[in-house]
């Protein structure tokens, strides 16, 4: 039976002939770390964001594909499973933190097929009801962490509910925001921005159509949208770019294509406000990561948005699909430099208070030690 290839191919009867004896608890993790998409998405992320700190707090194993703030070299699936025959020392089993379909699919096998000594957790940021597969998979899973109440009311066996955080850190507020935006070569004197793919999920025909409505009257602002087109929405894109086209409106709205990711807190922190309108978004990072860089935000009622908004005092949230509510709230902030510089201080105070990477290792932490305390008592 061959399977999943990452790093190298795996054959499930291969693995469970190898002899227990093959791996010492000396040389055995206390967490594996699993990240088995190619591709860098909100997911990859916020691994790549966690596991950096996560190493250094514990015998980390990261298996999968490479990620940018990671110094550590992933090995494959084969190898993680290797890795896990025998508890550590330390701790009475293996904590496999697994984030995707194929992820749980791997920390079943080496549980329940060849019966490591590890314990399995889910992070679930949807806010909707997930397909067959997936339900049943996180059935199975020994622990679930969601990322939002909202969240929360969609899978089995939830233990905490731990947002997303930050890293302050990195994403901070420009000491000059005019100067900051004039350092990164967009025209203009004030910046508005979207990111995320450009696809009609992340409403970024509403950001145009807002930003077209918007922008006559105030000329000294340009329009961003920062992110990927992917080749199946090249039709989408185009048919954009002619409306800003129509509207004489080119220079003015710019697609910037995908940004570094090294280079985006110093984008963040140049913009007068973030705009993320999106018809879904299972958790959403990036108005996150707008509020540390000190930039009010406007969002739609999905994901965890309502929670980043909550007292109003970092951005203004509004319903899904109304394009009215998004003029309104751009033009309000745009129109008040007090409201905007006291949202800016609120955003920046509002991560710091409760979307912190630190307080999402924490909480992830007291998960992890809830479950090596349980199979201690047992």
């Amino acid at each position: 039976m061959s399977s999943l290839s990452v790093g190298g191919r795996l054959h499930l009867f291969e693995i469970a002939t190898l002899p227990e004896t093959l791996m010492s608890s000396d040389s055995a993790p206390e967490l594996v770390v699993t990240n088995l998409n190619r591709n860098f998405t909100g997911v990859s992320a916020t691994i790549d964001q966690l596991l950096r700190i996560q190493e250094k707090n514990y015998k980390t194993l990261f298996c999968g594909n490479p990620l940018p703030a990671v110094n550590t070299k992933p090995v494959s699936i084969r190898q993680a499973i290797l890795s896990s025959f025998r508890a550590p020392r330390n701790r009475p089993c293996i904590i496999w933190h697994v984030r995707r379909n194929c992820e749980m699919f791997w920390a079943l096998v080496a549980r329940d097929l060849l019966r490591l000594p590890i314990k399995t957790v889910f992070t679930s940021a949807a806010i909707r009801r997930h397909s067959a597969l997936p339900r049943f998979l996180i059935s199975r899973m020994d622990a679930v962490v969601a990322t939002s109440p909202r969240a929360a009311g969609f899978v089995p066996n939830v233990v905490a509910v731990v947002p997303h955080g930050v890293d302050t850190s990195s994403f901070q507020p420009a000491v000059d925001r005019a100067s900051a935006w004039q350092a990164t070569g967009f025209s203009g004197k004030r910046g508005i921005a979207t990111v995320g793919r450009v696809r009609p999920e992340k409403g970024t025909d509403l950001f145009v159509e807002a930003m077209i409505r918007i922008l006559p009257h105030h000329p000294e602002v340009t329009a961003l949208i920062i992110g990927k087109t992917e080749a199946k929405f090249a039709r989408f894109s185009q048919a954009l770019k002619r409306r800003i086209a129509e509207a004489g409106l080119e220079g003015r709205i710019c697609f910037t294509g995908e940004i570094e990711k090294q280079k985006l807190p110093e984008i963040l922190s140049a913009l007068t406000l973030l705009v993320a309108v999106p018809r879904y978004e299972g958790y959403g990072m990036t108005p996150l990561e707008a509020m540390a860089s000190g930039t009010p935000v406007v969002v739609s009622d999905t994901g965890a948005f309502a929670t980043f908004v909550a007292n109003s005092k970092s951005g203004r949230l509004v319903p899904i699909n109304d394009i009215e509510k998004v003029c309104d709230a751009v033009e309000e902030i745009l129109d008040d430099p007090n409201l905007a510089e006291d949202m800016s201080r609120g955003a920046r105070e509002t991560v710091e208070q409760e979307f912190s990477v630190t307080q999402e290792i924490e909480g992830i932490g007291q998960v992890y030690q809830q479950l090596w305390e349980l199979r201690n008592a047992a």
